[in-house]
């Protein structure tokens, strides 16, 4: 469904990356290349250091992968060091520049606010996430960054790829924490 945003929902779809650049997949033709996998690598890694196992791929107009990431936030004591925003980080590196046009990002977890801000402001073009975030998420829950007309550049946005995967890692994580009494 394509909203006034300019916004493409799969609500609740389960997709797999494998079989999504520009092949058919029960029926559907997508425009892009999915990395979900190597975001869901990057989540492992990232939970394998302790941290939250959320992972982040950025990939170029061309469909090659240019930058990845795993949350780093307890590693190097820094509140802002989210898989997005260190993907995207190294992605402007990459590109000597600011904005990330004609790139998308896989997430494996709805962004937060400070993480859907970046994208916008990067310009990147499409954001493809897994797992939803009713708590903290700020792209279909909470802030809602892309709907506010302080946004200056909405995404087009795919969410579920990957959802049972991405959902099923978090859930570990978090069950695990909480039987060593850390959550």
């Amino acid at each position: 469904m394509v909203t006034d945003l300019g916004r493409v929902d799969i609500l609740n779809l389960e997709l797999r990356s494998q079989n999504m650049s520009g092949r058919p997949k029960d029926g559907v033709y997508w425009p892009f290349e999915s990395h979900m996998d190597a975001a869901i690598a990057e989540a492992r890694r990232a939970a394998s250091r302790g941290e939250v196992p959320v992972g982040a791929v950025i990939s170029g107009p061309d469909g090659l992968v240019i930058s990845s990431a795993g949350n780093m936030t307890r590693e190097l004591d820094d509140p802002t060091a989210h898989a997005e925003i260190l993907a995207i980080r190294a992605a402007c590196k990459i590109f000597s520049g600011s904005r990330l046009v004609g790139c998308s990002i896989h997430v494996t977890l709805e962004p937060c606010a400070m993480c859907a801000a970046a994208i916008s402001h990067a310009r990147i073009k499409r954001l493809c996430f897994g797992a939803s975030d009713p708590k903290s998420g700020g792209v279909d829950h909470g802030a809602m960054v892309f709907t506010h007309p302080q946004c200056h550049f909405v995404p087009e946005v795919y969410s579920g790829i990957g959802e049972t995967e991405a959902s099923e890692l978090l859930q570990e994580f978090f069950s695990r924490l909480r039987s060593a009494g850390k959550a």
